[in-house]
């Protein structure tokens, strides 16, 4: 088709050397118009191939016979309309046009928050938020649950689950999972236990969550963590509790004043026990004493009339009359009483001073 084109314009130019405008003189020789510029379409004998090239270029821009996998990602291959069983991996993965699609799921960690008001966090990418799992208890009182669920596709199964659940497989998996065990659990117990048995409830919630998601065919999703973040109970139930709360504080500081009450006595009784003990322990050191000195003196009068004989006591008659004797060489005027039976001790009056009495022994 250039080819045709080259000789076209190659033979008007051979022709007239261009196009002409008619002026409508009749002469033939003087021009009718501007002359178009020369365009020379003939480009070698490669032309075809360039062509060819830039077709094929511009094929595979508008068809796009690849695709690339991010990490984090598993890719569905889908031929005329079939799922392949295995996933691709990240990397560059090459696809026939139009037969073949590749669609992306994503495997990273994903997180839906059930909480009574919207958070700010839900736009984010990978955080779901829905409303908070409200459910009956045990007397069938309303009673909401406040969950942060976290979870993620499993990478190995993940072409089985969207062939299986479709692309919305959390809708139809983790939700409502979570709330048909959250029913289970709460409605086994009253609303006022729940927040003093919060550790066991949670337990069996994440339990639960975690028990039936495995339970699943091909094990679709795996999950992380289960949070219980807050049990919302009816304002009647709230009011009851806070006043059983606000009794049992007041018996408790009762039992603290009795108990403290208890102390200070058995604690004045102690010291009155120890002075009473002290007491006693005191009057029977001092009898022990005066019992133990009475011992002493009477083994000691004891042992002195045991010593003395007529012998001993002659000779202290004879130390106690010279001990006379030397007074009445000093004091001649000195009277002397013997007493009956001529023993001693004598008496003795000084007569210079009658107001000085001396005993000798």
């Amino acid at each position: 088709m250039a080819a045709d084109m080259n000789d076209y314009f190659n033979k008007k130019k051979s022709e007239g050397g261009g196009f002409k405008k008619s002026t409508g003189s009749g002469n033939g020789g003087s021009p009718k118009g501007p002359q178009m510029p020369n365009i020379d379409f003939n480009m070698g004998g490669k032309s075809g191939f360039v062509y060819f090239i830039i077709a094929v270029i511009v094929i595979l821009v508008l068809a796009k016979p690849f695709t690339i996998i991010e990490e984090g990602q598993r890719g569905i291959l889908s031929t005329n309309g079939k799922y392949q069983d295995t996933a691709l991996l990240p990397g560059l993965h090459f696809i026939i046009p139009i037969i073949q699609k590749v669609y992306t799921v994503d495997t990273k960690v994903r997180i839906i928050n059930y909480a009574s008001r919207l958070e700010a966090s839900s736009g984010t990418s990978g955080i779901v938020a829905k409303p908070a799992v409200t459910v009956l208890d045990k007397r069938g009182l309303p009673v909401s649950i406040e969950l942060t669920v976290q979870y993620r596709l499993n990478a190995q199964f993940a072409a089985q689950t969207i062939s299986n659940w479709g692309f919305t497989w959390e809708d139809k998996i983790i939700n409502p999972v979570v709330r048909d065990v959250v029913r289970n659990v709460v409605g086994k117990y009253d609303a006022e236990s729940l927040p003093t048995m919060r550790n066991k409830v949670a337990t069996e919630i994440e339990d639960g969550i975690r028990d039936s998601v495995k339970g699943l065919k091909n094990a679709p999703a795996i999950l992380q963590s289960v949070q219980l973040r807050d049990i919302v109970l009816p304002a009647k139930v709230k009011e009851q509790i806070e006043n059983v709360q606000i009794a049992k504080q007041e018996v408790q500081r009762a039992q603290q004043q009795v108990q403290r009450a208890k102390q200070e006595a058995l604690k004045r009784a102690a010291q009155a026990e120890g002075v009473a003990q002290q007491a006693r322990i005191e009057a029977k050191g001092k009898a022990d004493a005066i019992t133990i000195e009475a011992n002493a003196k009477a083994k000691a009068n004891l042992l002195i009339s045991k010593s003395l004989t007529t012998q001993l006591l002659q000779l202290e008659q004879i130390k106690t009359q010279g001990k006379f004797n030397d007074a009445l060489r000093e004091n001649k005027d000195a009277k002397i009483f013997l007493t009956p039976g001529g023993s001693t001790p004598n008496i003795w009056v000084d007569m210079k001073n009658p107001q000085q009495r001396t005993t000798a022994k």
